[in-house]
Formats: C-alpha cells, sequence, structure tokens
C-alpha cells in the first residue's frame, strides 16, 4: 500500500520533532506556527509551503532535503 506524500512527509516532521525530543507545542513556538495547523500536517491533512518547511528546518536545526529524506511519490517505480 503506498503512503501520500503528504502524509509521508508528516510522519517525517513527527519523527524529526521527536527526536528533539520536541511536543507538538514546542515545535510551533519554535517555528512560529498554529499547533494546530502543525498537527494537521504531521497527519498528513495540510499541504504546506516553502516557507512553511522553511520555518520548520530552522525549528528543527535541518534543510529542506534533510527534511524530505525518504519522501516519495506514488508513480510506478
Amino acid at each position: 500500500m503506498e503512503i501520500n506524500v503528504l502524509k509521508q512527509l508528516g510522519m517525517r516532521i513527527r519523527f524529526l520533532r521527536k527526536q528533539k525530543n520536541y511536543s507538538i507545542e514546542d515545535l510551533a513556538l519554535e517555528s512560529n506556527i498554529n499547533k494546530n495547523y502543525l498537527s494537521d500536517l504531521e497527519r498528513g491533512t495540510r499541504n504546506p509551503t516553502i516557507k512553511i518547511l522553511s520555518r520548520i528546518c530552522v525549528a528543527l536545526e535541518c534543510d529542506l532535503s534533510y527534511l524530505c529524506q525518504g519522501i516519495t511519490t506514488n508513480s510506478k517505480q
């Protein structure tokens, strides 16, 4: 079963957030993003802009390529 890109991104954000021992509230504060929006991102129900992803990267101290590492498209391989 394929997992869509937004769901994969959300799982990756949650994984990196937990590696930093951040709660959703912590990451929301650090990245200046509403915690409900961040929660939606982690569940894969929002499509973030590059600006939002950039804020998350700054808060998690990583670059965009690292944030997106392992995320694949649903195209046939």
